[in-house]
């Protein structure tokens, strides 16, 4: 037994797995397995660069299939061994017609069934067109083989639209962390706030209260003192009712003007300034408040120092040394280089956006319309200017680099500005403003800042 499964085994060894018949012309391709050279030239036709082993699937070179001599010389030698009866049944049992009994010799093109020559002449085939089981093959070979780029293509499609979903789910998940972190830090500051309006109101509360508490002791001592008088007065009156007639009249005038004159004092009553906790409109929602304030402003150029450039669309401004010899208007500034917004402020509320690229000195803010714009002073609320100075460099910290969007919020109600990390939705501070003038957004570049640039935005 075992010497037949040895014997068996080399007759499988010496057939190609493409046709299942002993090796003919074999040859060995880079994976090594062996094949018919015809049967595995067949298998390659209209095939380029990509050549795949039909058993292992590995890439081959069609170039380099080499004749296999010992394989073919050991293949005539096995030819002449005695096949065993399992080997020699395998190879006789061929796929039989269900209907005839008979060996499945054609293929019929329209239908794509194998047939058995009983089938040629059924009605259900006589008008199709059929064909041999070789010509069949390489016929759907062909075909199927042209269907290989088509479906590359198509698994690259899926691919990339794989890839755009989990870009999707991570995008999401990104942009949902962004809003939790967003809403934490308006959060944050609504309980700021709120501790603030808190303790506030507690002090207002204490001071009436002390206020009150003054009056209605001095009150308390007015009734007492009228109390005692009167007790005097009344003993005085009963002593003189029961005294002779002379006693009687003895400083009757007295005692009568103090009855006519005496004025009961009035009993002090109050009530308690009812207190309301008042929600600026920062503290409904950053985003609400940019909807609902947001400006659209454009920069004066004449309001610029003569070494700042304003772009065309009076957006921009950049820092560039010019001819000190330029001439100058009245309404520059031509000491600190800066410049103005086209449009000042003296009522309502109104929410401005800055972006703020590349390195160096800046600052931004707003000012009141007489701000001196020829003078050596440094802008301070002391003369009229509330702002935020930076310095961005490539040795800043992440958090000065990542403030590279501002927003500005000028609150002419509450008499307030605040500066806002819109990178990061964070309130930088909020400056009282103490100005009955218009306030007019202010930008300011340094010296040492040329590759830096500062531009108005607006949300769309």
């Amino acid at each position: 037994m075992a010497f037949a499964a040895y014997l068996a085994d080399l007759h499988t060894e010496a057939s190609c797995p493409i046709c299942l018949d002993y090796l003919r012309d074999p040859i060995t391709t880079d994976c090594g397995h062996n094949f018919c050279r015809s049967c595995i030239q067949q298998c390659w036709v209209d095939l380029q660069d990509i050549f795949p082993c039909p058993v292992c699937l590995q890439q081959c070179s069609n170039g380099s299939l080499k004749r296999n001599t010992q394989l073919c010389n050991m293949t005539d030698i096995v030819k002449q061994l005695p096949i065993t009866r399992s080997k020699r049944k395998l190879q006789e049992e061929k796929p039989l017609c269900e209907k005839h009994n008979q060996t499945m010799a054609l293929f019929c093109a329209k239908d794509l069934e194998l047939l058995c020559p009983q089938c040629r002449i059924s009605s259900n085939h006589q008008d199709h067109h059929l064909m041999s089981i070789e010509e069949a093959a390489t016929s759907h070979r062909r075909k199927l083989k042209k269907y290989i780029e088509p479906l590359r293509k198509h698994v690259g499609d899926a691919e990339n639209g794989l890839e755009m979903a989990v870009s999707k789910l991570v995008e999401l998940k990104c942009k949902v962390e962004n809003q939790n972190s967003e809403l934490h830090s308006e959060f944050q500051q609504f309980v700021h706030f709120l501790a603030k309006e808190r303790e506030a109101i507690h002090v207002r509360l204490l001071n009436e209260e002390e206020d009150v508490l003054k009056k209605l002791i001095e009150n308390k001592i007015q009734i007492s003192d009228h109390t005692s008088t009167l007790k005097n007065l009344l003993s005085e009156i009963t002593e003189k009712c029961v005294q002779a007639d002379l006693d009687l009249l003895t400083g009757i005038g007295s005692i009568r003007n103090r009855y006519e004159l005496l004025k009961n004092p009035t009993v002090f009553s109050y009530e308690l300034e009812r207190e309301h906790c008042c929600l600026p409109p920062q503290y409904f929602g950053l985003q609400n408040m940019i909807n609902t304030f947001q400006v659209n402003l454009i920069l004066d150029p004449e309001t610029a120092h003569p070494d700042l450039i304003i772009s065309e669309d009076r957006k921009t401004v950049i820092y560039k040394m010019m001819n000190p010899n330029c001439p100058q208007s009245a309404r520059e500034f031509n000491v600190y280089p800066s410049a103005l917004s086209s449009e000042g402020f003296d009522s309502g509320r109104h929410f401005g956006q800055v972006e703020v690229r590349g390195r160096g000195e800046w600052s931004l803010g707003v000012c009141k319309e007489s701000f001196p714009r020829n003078v050596i002073t440094s802008p301070s609320p002391n003369n009229g200017c509330w702002q935020i100075e930076l310095w961005t460099s490539e040795f800043a910290t992440w958090e000065s680099v990542n403030l590279s969007r501002i927003g500005v919020f000028m609150d002419c109600e509450l008499g307030e500005v605040s500066f806002y990390n819109l990178n990061n939705r964070s309130l930088l501070y909020t400056s009282t403003v103490t100005s009955v003038e218009k306030l007019i957004p202010y930008f300011s570049i340094g010296p040492s800042s040329n590759s830096l640039a500062i531009s108005i935005v607006r949300n769309e």
